[in-house]
């Protein structure tokens, strides 16, 4: 597979083309290598938690996937609404007989029907999805891109070769479930296509939304509508299974569009949850002009874009608004939806790392409606009723991204009178005991969660309860606890509050004391991943104590950092992230893959995330900042990650890898926080080199 290599300036179809090379590209042999075209995974996203995405073939290997995938009003959970069309170009009539030639694939036990991936000559990423098709004199080509502020999604069709008298009949799939759901045949499903403007509405089931879809030649001629109701039953989601799911449902379908493909021509579908759309075509024209800009803003569109421009790109699938239009960070596709944590880790290189400072506050800010007894949602639902408050750390990653766009120049008002006011409510909370999830004890340490509670990151769970149990004094929450009271003393000294500077500034040096004394291992020469009143210190090699390494304030000496940063290279670390634990410890997992309980059984134990490579650059910078050999010699190990960028979600990152050789990816195909994270590693090695 290739990678930003086509020199064709005119890699799409008509006037608003995205001149330059394809951000990736498969050809033919690749594309009909299905055991290797299935595994790559498109992604487009509207800008309001909606996605479209599917294999390169279009075979779907996933209940997530789907052309339009979107919350629904008053739910934060996706739904599946239209999956895919059952494609096909019909030609002319020979002796009698219609000729047909399908573009789509499908999955059934045993068998793939219709093989329309036969006919693929090749797929680019030029920055959306572009399909061409050979079928004879016929040159077919198809487009899918989200306009972003919609819940829509535009699917183009052009015939660019010889071939007279075509047509393209398009037979919608409707599931209209959620996307984590699947659906079988049932007889409520209702079947009726209804007119509403120059579109059809089709609303299978009273409880979900209507979709809207209309079928536009080039001239705004709405295309023939059969109504001819069935149900494919049996599709076979390939992944779903190997993770141990069930991976089999079936899909209802209410009728087919038949409309004239002529040489030249060009046919535009607008699917949408708004109603009809007004001008499919000008919103067409509208949204591949913003991403024409938004390319050319990276550099000379001619050029192939670095690591970092490309995952310029990617970062914008995860910022989103929500219903009340309130910013946010998705965590990933396709089953994440936002989290605190993941949005308060990757929000520094989703945005600041791009010089979007602003923005990465009007996140920040917005967050605050849901601060709740010092705690933020693990996962934010519509409001406050609905989201899930079992995250120790949300609010603390929530802090030291607050520090990092203070240090990028956000704006000073909101920093006095909405950011910091929320960092003071939160250590108070801690203090006077309102946090039922975070305690402050004698020693001035934090002590989170409970035997049975997953309150950190590392929250994988079995029915036997979790996998990587860190109740008690987690080293990563004690760093961010002590930077945390260092930026409050700080602060108070900065606004003339000595009271409140000397309140600070002892509980700060109480819990830098209590850190060291209990979670650095002098023999060891580095810091214990957990320390437990009962237990003690847990001795595990883990990448949690490079996180206290890295922050700007730590009760760490440059030594003891440069200790922790040499165990985490000999041990942890790997071309893809760090890994969840040393390859030595009898309880290492070098594989995720399985079933749940399997992947959960190894998801900490061994795997490797790519967005710890963010802290570990941050600490490899102040260790070694005076030193430009090692500073490019990490710099030009992070060019690997352009690796993951062509397999499993194009042009992203994923959630996680393997923990042993040749660590294949793993998890989601696209990962808020693993973008975010190495976006920010390279820009702090680009800052550390000038």
């Amino acid at each position: 597979m290739a990678s930003e290599t086509h020199d064709d300036p005119a890699v799409a179809t008509g006037s608003d083309a995205v001149r330059g090379p394809a951000l990736v590209s498969l050809q033919r042999d690749e594309c009909l290598r299905l055991d290797l075209s299935l595994t790559r995974e498109w992604l487009e996203t509207d800008g309001l938690g909606g996605y479209a995405s599917s294999s390169v073939p279009m075979g779907a290997t996933r209940r997530y996937h789907g052309l339009l995938v979107a919350p629904i009003p008053g739910s934060a959970k996706r739904h599946v609404l239209l999956s895919r069309f059952e494609e096909t170009v019909v030609g002319p009539e020979l002796f009698g007989q219609e000729r047909s030639f399908p573009l789509s694939l499908a999955r059934y036990a045993g068998c793939f029907a219709p093989k329309g991936h036969l006919g693929l000559e090749s797929f680019e990423l030029v920055p959306w999805p572009r399909w061409h098709y050979r079928l004879g004199l016929a040159a077919i080509t198809r487009e899918v891109l989200m306009p972003r502020g919609r819940h829509a999604v535009l699917v183009r069709y052009h015939n660019h070769g010889e071939r007279a008298g075509l047509k393209l009949r398009l037979r919608p799939l409707l599931p209209f479930r959620e996307a984590d759901a699947l659906t079988f045949e049932n007889m409520s499903f209702d079947a009726a296509g209804r007119r509403q403007g120059g579109a059809l509405e089709f609303r299978p089931y009273r409880a979900l939304p209507a979709l809207s879809i209309s079928v536009l030649d080039g001239d705004g001629q709405p295309a023939r509508y059969e109504a001819d109701p069935v149900w494919y039953r049996g599709i076979e989601y390939r992944e779903d299974l190997a993770r141990g799911y069930d991976g089999y449902e079936d899909q209802g379908s209410p009728g087919w569009f038949e409309i004239d493909l002529p040489i030249g021509g060009e046919v535009l579908v607008a699917a949408s949850l708004e109603g009809a759309v007004g001008d499919p075509i000008a919103l067409w024209r509208a949204e591949t002009a913003r991403r024409s800009e938004e390319r050319a803003a990276l550099g000379d569109p001619a050029r192939p874009l670095d690591l970092a421009g490309r995952l310029a790109l990617a970062a914008e699938h995860y910022i989103y608004r929500d219903a009340r239009a309130r910013l946010g960070v998705l965590a990933g596709f396709p089953w994440f939806g936002e989290w605190g944590r993941d949005t308060y880790i990757a929000l520094p290189g989703l945005l600041l790392a791009r010089g979007q400072v602003e923005t990465a506050g009007d996140a920040l800010c917005g967050a605050l409606r849901f601060l709740q007894n010092g705690l933020l949602p693990n996962v934010f639902g519509t409001g406050l009723h609905d989201s899930a408050y079992n995250s120790a750390d949300a609010a603390l990653w929530f802090t030291r991204a607050v520090r990092l766009y203070e240090r990028a120049g956000g704006d000073r008002t909101r920093l006095d009178e909405e950011l910091y006011p929320a960092m003071f409510e939160i250590a108070r909370a801690y203090l006077d005991g309102r946090c039922s999830l975070v305690r402050v004890d004698q020693a001035g340490l934090l002590v989170v969660g409970g035997p049975n509670e997953n309150a950190t990151w590392m929250d994988a769970r079995t029915p036997e309860g979790p996998v990587t149990p860190r109740d008690g004094c987690p080293v990563e929450i004690e760093g961010l606890w002590y930077q945390l009271l260092a930026l409050l003393e700080q602060h108070s000294r900065a606004k003339g509050d000595a009271d409140g500077e000397r309140d600070w500034a002892v509980r700060r040096r109480l819990a830098g004391k209590s850190f060291l004394r209990r979670l650095w291992l002098d023999d060891e020469r580095y810091l214990a991943d957990l320390w437990h009143c009962d237990h003690g210190a847990d001795r595990s090699l883990r990448p949690n104590q490079v996180i206290a390494a890295s922050l700007e304030f730590s009760p760490l000496s440059q030594a003891k950092r440069a200790d922790v940063l040499h165990w985490a290279e000999i041990e942890l670390l790997t071309p893809f992230g760090l890994r969840t634990l040393a390859p030595n410890d009898p309880r290492f997992e070098g594989r995720y893959g399985g079933s749940q309980t399997q992947r959960d059984g190894a998801y900490h134990q061994g795997t490797v995330w790519p967005w710890l490579i963010g802290p570990y650059a941050e600490a490899f910078v102040r260790v070694h900042g005076a030193r430009r050999r090692r500073l490019r010699g990490l710099r030009d190990a992070l060019e690997r990650f352009h690796e993951n960028l062509d397999r499993q979600g194009l042009n992203q990152l994923s959630e996680v890898f393997d923990g042993d050789p040749p660590h294949r990816p793993g998890g989601t195909i696209a990962q808020a926080w693993s973008v975010g994270e190495v976006l920010r590693a390279l820009r702090l090695l680009e800052e550390a080199l000038k």
